[in-house]
C-alpha cells in the first residue's frame, strides 16, 4: 500500500503525453519495497507509457571516494538486472543527476522522484522541479514513517519522537504489494552506461578520489543485503540486545551500508524483525534503532538545514564545550596523527584501522572514537570537522542522517547535560577504563590487527597484541 502521505506533488505543472514515464532513481537504488518504484508503476500504468528508470552518477558528488562509488555499482548492476526482468529499462548516465533528470523529463509524460533529507539531495529536487515542463512527484520510501507526518518540526531527541512515530506504526508497518508494468520500456532507444562493467563504470568517473579503496568486507547489493539480515536474523538477533554493544563480539546486522545507499528498504527489515518469533526484548531494541532512530536523524537533517556543523548543536552543549576549551589536554593529535591511527590508545586505533581497513565501525566504538577526538583536539570546533572527515571519507555509511545525527551525538545532540567534567564540560564522557571493564578489548584489537595484516596496512600502533 501506497499511503498518500508519502506522496507530493514538488510542482504544479501538468502531466504531459509523452513517450513514458520518468522515474529518477536515487536514494532508494534498489527495486523491491520501494514505494516510489511502484507508484511510477501504476502511474505509467493509468498513463498507458511504459516506464524509464533513470541514476543519476555524479563524479562530484559530496565526499565521495572510490570506495562508495564502487558500493554503489555493484548494488546498481544487480537493480539493473531485476528490474530488466520486470520489463522496465534502467539507464544510467554520467551527469549532474538533477540536470540529466531535466533532460529526459523532456520527452516524458511525469517525472517521479525518492526523497533524500541532505542539502544537496533537497536542491536537487528542487531544481528538477523549476525546470521541468512536466509534473514533479516526490515519493517517500527510505522512512517508515514519512518525516513531514512523524513531525513538522526539529526534534529534542528520540524521547520526544518516539511517541509520534510509534502510534503511527499500525498505519506504516505494512508490507507493500509489487505492481506489473503493462508495457515493457526495453524497446527504447536511450544511451546508457554499461552498469555491468563496474571497472569501466569506474575509469569513466575519472575524477573520483580513488585514495580509499573498496571494501572487500561489504559487497553492495539487494540479495547481498537480504543474506546478511537473514544470517542476523537466525544467528544473532536472539542475543542483540544483550550482546549489540560488544565490540569484541559480531552482533550487529551491518544493514547501515545498504540503507545508506538504498539498497535494502528499511520497511522490509522491520517487517523481518517483528516477524522473526525471537524474544521480544531483542526484537525491540532492534526496532528502535531501525525505527525511532534511524528517523530521528531524519528529523534532524530535514529540519536543521546545518546539520553538518557544530551550530547545529543545541546552546547548553555549545556553551558546555566552549568552557572546556580553555582546559589542559594531556594529548593532542592532528588529523594526519589520528587517520593514521598513531595515537597512545590502542582502543581507539583499533578503531580507526576497523574503520579503514573495512568501511564499518562497530557502533558502540564509534561513540568512543568520537569523545576521544573531542579530548584529543585543540578546541570542539576542530574536532567536528575532523569527525566528519574521517566518518565521511572511510565508513561506507557515512555521508548520511545516521552518521551527521551522530556525529552531533558525540557533542550533546539528542542527549542531556551529564555530570560536569575538564574538557567536556557537561557533555557525556567515555573512556578507556569503561571499554575494559565491560568487555575483552584485547580480541577486539586482535580481530582489528587481523583486518589490517590482511589489507597490508601498517598497524605499529597495534604491535602489542600481536605480540602477546
Amino acid at each position: 500500500m501506497i499511503h498518500e502521505e508519502r506522496v507530493i506533488n514538488l510542482n504544479d505543472k501538468p502531466v504531459k503525453n509523452g513517450e513514458y514515464v520518468l522515474y529518477w532513481m536515487q536514494a532508494s537504488a534498489r527495486s523491491e519495497y520501494n514505494h516510489a518504484l511502484e507508484y511510477a508503476i501504476i502511474k505509467s500504468n493509468e498513463l498507458n507509457k511504459p516506464l524509464v528508470v533513470f541514476f543519476g552518477l555524479d563524479a562530484n558528488y559530496p565526499e565521495a571516494n572510490l570506495r562508495h562509488f564502487h558500493f554503489l555499482l555493484e548494488g546498481l548492476r544487480e537493480t539493473k538486472s531485476a528490474l530488466e526482468k520486470r520489463n522496465i529499462k534502467m539507464i544510467a548516465a554520467i551527469s549532474n543527476p538533477a540536470e540529466k533528470a531535466i533532460e529526459l523529463a523532456r520527452k516524458a509524460s511525469l517525472l517521479i522522484t525518492d526523497r533524500g533529507y541532505l542539502r544537496h539531495q533537497k536542491l536537487g529536487r528542487k531544481n528538477a522541479a523549476s525546470k521541468s515542463d512536466c509534473r514533479v512527484t516526490q515519493v517517500e520510501s527510505d522512512a517508515i514513517v514519512p518525516v513531514g507526518e512523524a513531525s513538522p518540526k526539529e526534534e529534542f531527541a528520540a524521547r520526544t519522537i518516539r511517541p509520534k512515530i510509534s502510534k503511527q506504526l499500525n498505519k506504516y508497518l505494512v508490507s507493500l504489494n509489487e505492481n506489473k508494468p503493462q508495457i515493457s520500456s526495453h524497446g527504447l532507444n536511450i544511451n546508457s552506461i554499461d552498469l555491468s562493467d563496474i571497472a569501466g563504470a569506474l575509469k569513466k568517473l575519472n575524477n573520483i578520489d580513488s585514495s580509499v579503496k573498496k571494501s572487500k568486507y561489504f559487497k553492495g547489493g539487494t540479495s547481498e543485503a537480504r543474506a546478511l539480515l537473514r544470517n542476523f536474523i537466525e544467528t544473532r538477533l536472539e542475543s542483540y540486545d544483550e550482546n549489540r554493544n560488544d565490540p569484541s563480539l559480531s552482533f550487529l546486522s551491518n544493514m547501515s551500508p545498504y540503507l545508506h545507499f538504498g539498497q535494502i528498504s528499511p520497511l522490509y527489515i522491520a517487517l523481518e524483525i517483528k516477524n522473526s518469533g525471537k524474544k521480544s526484548e531483542a526484537i525491540e531494541r532492534y526496532l528502535e534503532e531501525i525505527i525511532i532512530r534511524r528517523e530521528l536523524s531524519f528529523n534532524f537533517c530535514e529540519y536543521n538545514d546545518k546539520y553538518d556543523s557544530y551550530e547545529a548543536l543545541p546552546e547548553w552543549a555549545i556553551k558546555s564545550l566552549e568552557s572546556g576549551d580553555r582546559d589542559k589536554r594531556n594529548h593532542v593529535y592532528d588529523i594526519h596523527e589520528l587517520e593514521s591511527a598513531a595515537t597512545h590508545d590502542h582502543y581507539w586505533n583499533a578503531a580507526q584501522l576497523e574503520m579503514v581497513a573495512t568501511g564499518k565501525m562497530h557502533n558502540y566504538m564509534r561513540m568512543y572514537w568520537g569523545k576521544k577526538i573531542i579530548e584529543w583536539s585543540p578546541d570542539f570546533r576542530q574536532a567536528y570537522k575532523i569527525m566528519l572527515y574521517l566518518n565521511n571519507k572511510y565508513e561506507l555509511d557515512g555521508r548520511d542522517p545516521n552518521s551527521y545525527s551522530g556525529v552531533a551525538w558525540c557533542f550533546g545532540k539528542h542527549d542531556r547535560p551529564w555530570t560536569k567534567r575538564p574538557i567536556f564540560g557537561s557533555i557525556r564522557y567515555m573512556n578507556d577504563k569503561g571499554l575494559a571493564r565491560k568487555f575483552d578489548m584485547d580480541l577486539y584489537i586482535k580481530k582489528s590487527a587481523d583486518l589490517c595484516a590482511e589489507e597490508g596496512i601498517k598497524m605499529e600502533s597495534l604491535t602489542h597484541i600481536m605480540e602477546k
